[in-house]
């Protein structure tokens, strides 16, 4: 029996790579160390991100991924506007608090604020962005989020930062610095 023309699509889309092989692959490919936050009205939500990226200056435009496994997608998904952290070493804990699942990430009132348009920011990061969000793209488990940046606060120019990127490197945080120059 000869396939059909929607069959022979459906199988050249079949990946014959193993989830177990892509994801090994990846592990060993470091990565920048983001939280996202967002608030719709339900009360905030945040999550580690290593998957932002920028990908236009004109106009200003990031993106990061959303797993459908994450309980901060379906905020993410119906938020317009998120703040994008971009971590250092220093920030640490915000990055381990927000990819701990099943616990409250804003209890602690003191580690976060809002900013006067109402998004949770995490008080102490020196370098976020606040952005609209303009496409949302499936992509199979996970969601591709375009946004725009309306604000962007970088206090690692000043002469005195000592900022260190936090960097994700198989299944360990490391430190990214002078030290690790080549």
């Amino acid at each position: 029996m000869k396939a059909t023309p929607a069959a022979e699509t459906e199988a050249a889309h079949q990946s014959q790579v193993e989830i177990k092989d892509f994801t090994g692959i990846f592990r060993d490919h470091p990565s920048g160390v983001a939280v996202v936050t967002a608030d719709i009205g339900d009360g905030p939500v945040g999550l580690t991100a290593t998957s932002v990226i920028s990908v236009s200056v004109n106009p200003p435009l990031l993106v990061f991924s959303l797993s459908e496994l994450s309980s901060s997608t379906p905020t993410l998904l119906k938020a317009d506007t998120v703040v994008v952290h971009l971590l250092g070493v220093a920030d640490l804990d915000i990055a381990r608090l927000c990819s701990t699942s099943g616990i409250d990430r804003f209890a602690d009132t003191t580690l976060w604020s809002r900013l006067e348009t109402g998004e949770p920011l995490f008080g102490g990061v020196d370098r976020w962005i606040r952005a609209r969000v303009v496409q949302r793209i499936d992509a199979g488990t996970a969601t591709v989020m375009v946004v725009e940046a309306l604000e962007v606060v970088n206090n690692t120019l000043a002469p005195e930062s000592s900022f260190a990127p936090l960097v994700y490197h198989n299944r360990t945080w490391h430190a990214l610095g002078d030290h690790s120059a080549i």
